[in-house]
Parts: C-alpha cells; structure tokens; sequence
C-alpha cells in the first residue's frame, strides 16, 4: 500500500514529471487514477486495495480548524471533512480498516475531541502512526485508534488548555479551563496506559519550555511513559493493521 500526503510542490499532481506529461505518464507510473489523485489533493485520504487487505488512509495535518476558517496561508484539517469520512470507512463493507497519519501542530479543542471520540468508537480496525508531530489535541488524537505508533524522530507536546481572544478574568474562566483540560486527561487516559494524574503533572512542568508550560516527548519517550503503544514506522503500523484485520474476520469459538 502507499499513502501519499498531497503537498504544495506538487499543485498539479504532478509529482515530479514534466507538465506535459502530468496527466497521463506520470499518474500511470505511480499507479493512482485520476479520481485517485484528486481525491488526494482535495481530501488527504486514499482507499488502497493493493495488498493484503483493503485499508483508507487518512492524514491529519497542519492546524485542526474548528468553528472558525483559519488565514488562508495556514495548512489545516477541517473537522467537517473528517467526520463523514469516518462515518463512512465504518459503513463500507469493503473497507476493511483505517490508518491515521498524523503530523500536527493542534488546533480547535472540541473539533479535535470530536474526531478522537469518533474513531475511539469505530468497530473498524484502526491504528495511528505520528510522523513529525502529535502536538496539543493532537495527542488524544494519536490514543484514539485502536493501536497507536510513532517514528523515533516524531515528538508530542503536552500542554494545559489555553484560549485565543477575549478572555475574562472571573473565576468561572478558571473552572471552565479545569473541566476542558480534565475531558481531555480522562479521554487519554481511558485510550492510553498514561494516568490522567501523569498526563496532567507533565502538561504543568514549567522547567522544560522557555516560552511556555508543558513537556516535549520523543518517539521512545512517549513510548516508555505509556502514551502510544509502540516505536515503529509506516510498515509497523500496516502489519499490526492486517493482523487486526485478520483477528477480526475470524470465527468466535463457542462451546
């Protein structure tokens, strides 16, 4: 199977041949129709049928936009799309599971909470592989699924809420930051081998960030603190897929 992510250098799917020759040499050689490539550029996403098992790959990138459109420049991943995306992976029959590529920065607190509910309750197999970076809500985002990877190079950024805009300065602010950052130890917690109570003690650690609170974790050290499951890499996380696949289409013994 090959996931693509599509990028900017490449605005007219032509990953690398000439202009000319975009539309029909290139797109042969790489082995994705046309439909295949729009629906990369337009969404992130791939259904590949190529391997053992018939899998839908789908990138979680850049800012998670929530109830208001970001500038124009920022890359982002909007909830809206997503939702039906994963709606619609756990309704097909040909589908026979999901893998989340995830690289972000964070973004909308209760789009990124939305997501991860979703696909912490999917009967579809699923696992997730952080490349670059699982920051912010991206963290419950990488303990939804099923089986959580990450590559050594990756890091994750724990840290508490924090607003954008107006603020006011009542005690009620207080208690609503506290309810919002508990909603999101508790779902770490329950989807993870992290506590909430650990969760909670690295995002307050005020000796690691020069510009703000919070702790930084490398591939093994999210690893080794209970976050995400395994150290691993693309291929890692397809083969845990196909035997999640497998353990799932066979027979129940009954007696």
């Amino acid at each position: 199977m090959i996931c693509m992510e599509y990028s900017a250098t490449g605005v007219n799917g032509n990953f690398g041949c000439g202009e000319s020759e975009a539309e029909n040499d290139c797109s042969a050689g790489e082995g994705f129709s046309k439909d295949e490539l729009n629906q990369i550029e337009q969404t992130g996403t791939i259904t590949s049928a190529k391997g053992k098992h018939t899998i839908h790959c789908l990138s979680i990138v850049g800012q998670i936009e929530g109830h208001q459109e970001l500038p124009a420049p920022a890359k982002t991943t909007k909830y809206e799309h997503i939702m039906p995306q994963l709606v619609a992976v756990e309704e097909a029959e040909d589908i026979e599971g999901l893998i989340i590529l995830l690289n972000t920065v964070g973004g909308d607190v209760e789009a990124g909470l939305a997501l991860a509910e979703l696909i912490s309750g999917m009967k579809t197999p699923t696992v997730s592989l952080v490349l670059g970076g699982g920051h912010s809500i991206g963290v419950p985002l990488a303990v939804s699924a099923k089986r959580s990877f990450i590559v050594p190079s990756a890091t994750m950024t724990i840290h508490p809420v924090r607003m954008s805009g107006l603020v006011l300065g009542v005690p009620q602010t207080m208690t609503y930051f506290e309810k919002m950052q508990e909603r999101i130890s508790r779902f770490v917690e329950v989807n993870s081998r992290m506590t909430a109570a650990r969760f909670n003690e690295l995002s307050r650690n005020t000796n690691e960030l020069v510009m703000d609170i919070g702790t930084v974790l490398d591939g093994d050290q999210a690893v080794r603190e209970g976050l995400i499951d395994e150290l691993g890499s693309l291929s890692s996380a397809i083969a845990c897929l196909y035997q999640m696949i497998e353990q799932a289409g066979q027979p129940e013994e009954t007696h």
